[in-house]
This record gives C-alpha cells, sequence and structure tokens, in this order.
C-alpha cells in the first residue's frame, strides 16, 4: 500500500489533480518569461537612438520590436509584455529611448507612441495568430501577406498615437505629420518587413514553446 497512491498502481486523487495542474503551470511559466523577454527585447532596442534633424523624435529599434514581440507572442502577450515595459519604465527603470525613465517620457514628444505600442502589439499578435490558424497547412503566399498587412496596420497604430500626441502638444497637426512621420517613413517600411521576416522564421518554434 502507498500513503499517496492507494492500492499499488492506482493514483490517488491528489496525484491526478497534481499532474493535471503540471502542465497548466508549466505552461503559464513559459507565458511569464516570454512577457518578460518581450519586455527586455524592446527595451534592449530603445538603447539604438539615431537623432532625426528637426524632429524631437528620434528614430530607434522600437517599433520592429514591438511588432516582432506581438506577432511572435500574439495578442494577449504582446499587450502583456508591452504594458510590463511601459511600467517598468514608470517604476525609473532605463528602458526608454536612450536609457530615459520615467512619468515624463509618456508626458512628452515620444509620449503618443509609446501609449501606441501596447494596442500595436496586441492587434499585430491577434491579426497574425488569425491568419496562422486559417492556414493549417502552413506558410504561404496568403499568410505572408497577412502577416506583413498585419505589421503595417501596427507600424500605423504607432504612428496615429505618436502623431497624435504631437498634435496635441504643438496645436499643429500639420507640423505634428511632417516631424513626427514623414522622417521615419522609408526606415518605417523596412521594419515592417523585418518584423514580418522574423515572425515567420520564429513563429513556429515560439508557439510550440507557448
Amino acid at each position: 500500500m502507498n500513503p499517496e497512491t492507494g492500492p499499488v498502481g492506482r493514483a490517488g486523487p491528489e496525484a491526478v489533480a497534481a499532474r493535471r495542474a503540471s502542465p497548466t503551470q508549466t505552461r503559464l511559466l513559459r507565458r511569464a518569461i516570454s512577457v518578460g523577454l518581450g519586455a527586455a527585447v524592446v527595451a534592449a532596442a530603445a538603447q539604438v537612438v539615431v537623432p532625426v534633424p528637426f524632429s524631437p523624435v528620434p528614430m530607434t529599434l522600437q517599433p520592429l520590436a514591438v511588432l516582432a514581440v506581438g506577432g511572435l507572442l500574439g495578442g494577449i502577450g504582446g499587450l502583456s509584455a508591452l504594458v510590463l515595459y511601459l511600467l517598468l519604465g514608470l517604476l525609473g527603470l532605463p528602458v526608454f529611448a536612450g536609457g530615459g525613465s520615467g512619468a515624463w517620457h509618456l508626458l512628452g514628444p515620444t509620449g503618443g507612441y509609446l501609449l501606441a505600442f501596447p494596442i500595436a502589439a496586441a492587434v499585430t499578435g491577434a491579426l497574425v495568430r488569425a491568419a496562422i490558424k486559417a492556414s493549417p497547412g502552413g506558410v504561404n503566399g496568403r499568410v505572408i501577406l497577412l502577416v506583413l498587412l498585419s505589421c503595417a496596420l501596427g507600424m500605423s497604430i504607432i504612428h496615429v498615437g505618436g502623431v497624435a500626441q504631437l498634435a496635441l502638444l504643438g496645436g499643429d497637426p500639420a507640423l505634428a505629420f511632417r516631424v513626427g512621420f514623414t522622417p521615419f517613413l522609408t526606415g518605417d517600411l523596412l521594419k515592417v518587413g523585418l518584423a514580418a521576416a522574423l515572425i515567420l522564421a520564429a513563429g513556429p518554434k515560439i508557439r510550440s514553446f507557448l
């Protein structure tokens, strides 16, 4: 007689419950790790800063990281990672562009972009997952196109948030568009393509891990 399993070869109810809970706990742990790593990736991308002449907004790799994190982790995972990223910055960790931190970054000229990050990641992630689920046969031309469009929409959300806050602060929507969108157009198109490529290449392994 085994006190934990009862008669030999028969598991008791507590042991059965533990075995059932274990995969769920493992999955939650993996998702928590992925959210933390996603926030760390965006923080690292924020340290690559290129000043843009005549614009208060620098060029960084953050948008690329936001799209990739959202596309790889899915809507909820991407949203969680970017909310965590913003919270870390508000708590004083140097995770914003150039090692910055604090609420000023959300209230200043770059705040609109930052506040749009969680929405962009969530939308990109949800659309990418939907596109992949709709094509169980694997990656094909349709999936590639949908992933590209998902990333493009995510990038658009980032710019809408950024330009809107610039216009609100400066009172000139046309100027906000010129300094907050136009200088970044070419680079951000490249980032959309790179993000889509990363999602398509690494997506299967990330999804199997989660």
